[in-house]
């Protein structure tokens, strides 16, 4: 059987435990309904001999109790003075106790009845040792059956979870490797944009770029590269953090993003907007600028063909942290999407993986201790990221 369909196995197993489960349930209930019906009757029997004045209706009424007792299955051994078994009843073995080899066969029954009940000691008729009628041999099974099926439910309900997990880390991992494809493709369409403008004419060249121009442009690809190669390597690990400052973290970013918009998005204006003394944050620049540019292209995909705006504010708040504001005017995020939209695989694009937003909230909550939220708004989409200042954090440790 193949390791995914064990989760399924499991649960159909307990499904049938808890069936069997619950027929073996109404089974003793019958049973118990039974007894009732018996004790019922013994209880007839007496009242009814002690109301019927003819003769013999006492010893008629004894005979009577005695069917319904042997009714009952308990198994009853009745031994004399000696330890001789006088009388039988409901034996798991047919005995006589009048011959000799039966009776040491009844002896050694008795030993066992005496270790399960405490034998009734009757002066002037003897011993009487007795069992345990069917049913209770039958509930005995009853708490097995409840630790097997919680045991199958909880193997099951194991099983089912490292199943979910290696599914989920599974299409993580594709959704990572196609935003690492994705990232590495960027400054490599560039590139190749670049190269293409080099192997022009000089005086068709000299028009769109200067020499200069172009090998910058180059420069900043490359550097993209090698920020997006680390970028992967230091998710999921501690990294070093120092003050970085905001007001040129997002004027690197919007130098990238702006020679670029013509093709990641036609039509649409991007602004940056930081406050004056600005203080620095504790965290670090490839990992900021990542979240940051995810925030972006999540708006620039919400704004795709047909243009709009999109504002990015930077200002310090109370206790001594600062908020970006990431803004789009386009038509925002579904109300039934917007508590989970930071979920590994939610997206509202039809081709996308939904792994932007979700490595955007890791790197400012678990990397940075900030927080990244979807803050309610009339129109578009508006993501806060709030960091602590490099100030507030050496103070607080």
């Amino acid at each position: 059987m193949y390791r995914r369909h064990w989760p399924t196995a499991l649960g159909l197993l307990a499904a049938m435990m808890l069936g069997w489960y619950l027929i073996y349930t109404e089974l003793l209930v019958r049973e118990m309904r039974r007894d009732s019906v018996a004790h019922s009757r013994i209880y007839v029997h007496i009242l009814r001999g002690l109301n019927d004045p003819t003769e013999g209706a006492a010893e008629q009424t004894l005979l009577d109790l005695i069917e319904e007792v042997q009714a009952l299955e308990v198994p009853i051994v009745v031994t004399d003075a000696d330890g001789i078994p006088a009388f039988v009843s409901n034996l798991p073995f047919d005995a006589d106790p009048t011959e000799l080899n039966d009776q040491i066969r009844i002896a050694r029954y008795t030993r066992d009845l005496a270790r399960r009940n405490t034998p009734v000691v009757e002066p002037g008729l003897g011993t009487i040792y007795f069992g345990d009628p069917p049913i209770v041999g039958r509930l005995r099974w009853v708490p097995m059956l409840q630790v097997g099926a919680l045991l199958v439910l909880f193997a099951a309900a194991f099983w089912m979870i490292r199943h979910n997990l290696r599914v989920e880390r599974e299409r993580i991992w594709a959704a990572m490797a196609r935003e690492s494809a994705h990232q590495v493709a960027t400054p490599l369409s560039s590139l190749e944009g670049w190269v293409e403008i080099l192997r022009l004419p000089a005086e068709e060249r000299e028009p769109l770029a200067s020499i200069s121009a172009v090998a910058a442009e180059m420069e900043a690809d490359l550097e993209r590269l090698e920020k997006v190669s680390r970028r992967f390597e230091w998710i999921g690990r501690p990294v070093r953090r120092e003050p970085v400052d905001v007001p040129a973290l997002l004027r690197g970013l919007e130098r990238y993003v702006r020679v670029r918009l013509p093709q990641l998005g036609r039509g649409v204006e991007l602004r940056i907007e930081a406050a004056t003394e600005l203080p620095p944050v504790l965290g670090n620049a490839v990992l900021l600028e990542w979240a940051l540019e995810n925030l972006i292209k999540n708006a620039l995909d919400a704004l795709a063909g047909s243009g709009g705006s999109i504002v990015v504010e930077a200002d310090a708040t109370i206790r001594r942290r600062v908020a970006i504001r990431v803004s789009d005017d386009g038509p925002g995020v579904a109300p039934a999407l917007r508590r989970r939209i930071f979920e590994p695989g939610v997206t509202t694009k039809t081709s996308g993986w939904g792994v932007g937003l979700s490595l955007s909230r890791r790197i400012v909550e678990d990397v940075h201790g900030g927080r990244l939220v979807l803050e309610p708004t009339e129109q578009g989409a508006t993501f806060v990221m709030t960091l602590p200042s490099a100030d507030g954090a050496e103070r607080s440790d």
